[in-house]
């Protein structure tokens, strides 16, 4: 049986990515003749179809997602094959870090400041929804997602989460609008509240604390993300339902201030990373650290949430 030509088969990848046919010949300076034959000779050895064109565009079939699966895999263990064996002296190491967009950028900071400042190491940072991180990290673009919300088990992929940190969360206000001690359930009945929206297990928690609490709360705002959660604090326009990370820098300086209730609710971290043949040093550094604890900051740290 003759070998694969993964000449056609790197075709086959850069246009499955790019989803058209024509912009994919016109970056790669080629005809798109020229490319429709190398798709068709690899589509000849696997026996298969791997597009099919719908509403004049292309679509990949079953057999075409299956493909690309493989030839992710293919070429990013190229890559890392690269980095792993063509280092010579001192190797500048990257690290690629995927973190949903509504994370803390305080837990973020702390999660990566063993590797802050080191001039050989470069740390790639992105943002994103849960879907696209995940699939950032299946194809070999990301080396670690963090996030607080656990990836689904699913049967075709192979996440590996590693529990970093639960934060207690808090009811959070100025020293004025918290004012002096009262019972909780009239503390959040008598004043606005800034809550995570609907998908947040923090929200399911509270949404359940007012339901024990026989209280309807008056939502100033419903917020996706914790940044936007904490400068509506400062500005005093309701009680956050907030993790004390968020906002470490504001307590210490007595901007904002925890009320004196402990609510029962908790936020959970997490990194979420995926099987590798070869995987990035870097990363084992951060998650095998004993006692990671990402509210022991400096004093002088600037907040950056």
């Amino acid at each position: 049986m003759p070998d694969m030509n993964y000449n056609h088969l790197r075709y086959f990848w850069e246009v499955a990515h790019d989803g058209n046919l024509t912009r994919t010949a016109a970056r790669l300076n080629l005809s798109q003749s020229a490319v429709s034959v190398q798709i068709r000779k690899l589509e000849d050895r696997l026996g298969h179809a791997l597009f099919e064109r719908r509403a004049r565009q292309l679509h990949l079939t079953e057999a075409g997602r299956i493909a690309l699966d493989h030839a992710d895999t293919i070429f990013g263990a190229g890559r890392d094959l690269i980095a792993t064996l063509s280092q010579t002296g001192t190797p500048r190491q990257v690290l690629r870090v995927g973190a949903l967009a509504t994370l803390s950028r305080n837990f973020q900071i702390e999660f990566l400041r063993p590797l802050l400042g080191q001039r050989n190491v470069e740390l790639v940072l992105r943002s994103g929804t849960s879907i696209e991180l995940l699939q950032g990290l299946e194809n070999l673009s990301l080396d670690v997602v963090l996030t607080n919300r656990v990836p689904a088990p699913d049967a075709l992929t192979n996440f590996i989460t590693h529990a970093l940190s639960e934060q207690p969360v808090s009811v959070i206000g100025t020293p004025a609008r918290l004012g002096p001690p009262q019972p909780l359930a009239q503390l959040l009945s008598s004043h606005p509240i800034i809550v995570p929206t609907i998908e947040s297990p923090v929200r399911a928690g509270f949404d359940t604390l007012c339901a024990r609490l026989n209280i309807d709360p008056d939502l100033a705002a419903e917020v996706d993300d914790m940044a936007l959660m904490r400068l509506l604090c400062r500005e005093d326009i309701g009680l956050a339902i907030l993790p004390p990370i968020v906002v470490q820098n504001e307590l210490r300086s007595g901007l904002l201030q925890e009320a004196d209730h402990t609510i029962g609710l908790t936020e959970f971290f997490h990194a979420v990373t995926i099987k590798r043949q070869f995987p990035n040093q870097l990363l084992t550094t951060l998650l095998d650290r004993p006692g990671f604890n990402p509210t022991a900051t400096d004093p002088e740290q600037v907040s950056v949430s």
